[in-house]
């Protein structure tokens, strides 16, 4: 398998190198009739980055990335960067099959993203080296750098992630699977094989409950969902969490993020649905979510409610 030559990494890697807060996956705002709602959408994104996000991940997973057709996708990307407006930079998904990924990856350039989470190709589970294949002619389509998300039908070995990493223009790795052994392996073989600045990512859903085990094997940049509604609560585990403050990392896992994952666990789809609601509950109307996802139940969304508040006395506790 050719590995490639080793390359310099784009300047995203510096600018996410040392974060200074949570990685903000905005969800996607949508008006009463079901269209985009662009400036709805441009409040989320500038709130969050006010609240402290180290970055902004637009359309991606939370942000309902398979239910926008590419020219929302283009309007979305483009007022996320107007809301960011440069404190922060902007990464945005893309994916499906080789061609519409190249295709999603051209449109974020031209909105002006600063680069791009490539999430697995659209149902068909390829051998490694069509997975190289992919993501370099992604990779090879613009001058952005490349964020590869592993989960689902996208799965590593060590060696194809040290292949990634020589590749120009792939600068991370961002772990969906949840396999902390073969994490650690991919991080041992990058060392001594690939880049020294190659960076990885906790993408599991509420990634702070698994945090300090990423942690552990050097992972410390991760997907902050909860940010999107609890951006408090959100800044100050991933304060803790920076600091070595173990006391206040374990009591907002065990009051917080183990019962909103009990909670999220309760429905399919809540990983975004779940998310929305808590949007909606801190007062901004983002709409509902699209087909084929669905509403969490009343009751969830109750305890939803609940759940935040008791997030924020835990915070209260530390004063």
């Amino acid at each position: 398998m050719d590995l490639g030559e080793l390359v310099t990494s784009a300047p995203l890697t510096a600018r996410l190198g040392v974060p200074s807060g949570p990685l903000f996956f905005p969800v996607t705002a949508y008006g009463p009739d079901g269209s985009v709602d662009l400036d709805t959408y441009r409040l989320h994104v500038r709130r969050g980055v006010e609240a402290g996000a180290a970055a902004v991940f637009a359309c991606c997973g939370t942000g309902e990335f398979h239910a926008l057709t590419p020219e929302e996708f283009e309007l979305c990307v483009t007022a996320a960067v107007e809301a960011a407006d440069g404190r922060v930079p902007v990464v945005a998904g893309a994916g499906y099959g080789t061609a519409l990924a190249v295709r999603y990856a051209r449109l974020a350039e031209r909105a002006g993203a600063d680069g791009l989470l490539v999430m697995p190709p659209y149902l068909v589970r390829a051998a490694q080296e069509g997975l190289l294949r992919h993501y370099r002619q992604v990779a090879a389509a613009t001058s952005l750098p490349v964020i590869v998300y592993q989960r689902d039908n996208a799965v590593f070995t060590p060696e194809s992630v040290v292949g990634l990493a020589r590749t120009e223009g792939i600068v991370g790795f961002k772990d969906g699977l949840g396999d902390l052994g073969l994490m650690q392996r991919i991080v041992s073989a990058v060392r001594v094989e690939g880049p020294g600045d190659f960076l990885y990512f906790n993408g599991l859903p509420t990634a702070e409950l698994t945090q300090p085990a990423y942690g552990g094997i050097g992972i410390t940049l991760y997907s902050s969902a909860a940010f999107c509604f609890a951006p408090e609560i959100a800044l100050a585990c991933h304060t803790a969490f920076r600091t070595g403050d173990t006391a206040t990392a374990h009591r907002l896992i065990d009051g917080f993020y183990r019962p909103f994952v009990e909670l999220r666990a309760r429905g399919r789809g809540y990983a975004v649905s779940l998310v929305k609601a808590g949007v909606r509950l801190r007062g901004l109307d983002v709409g509902e979510v699209r087909p084929p996802l669905h509403e969490p139940a009343g009751d969830h969304v109750k305890q939803l409610a609940r759940l935040i508040e008791r997030g924020h006395a835990l915070l209260e506790e530390d004063k």
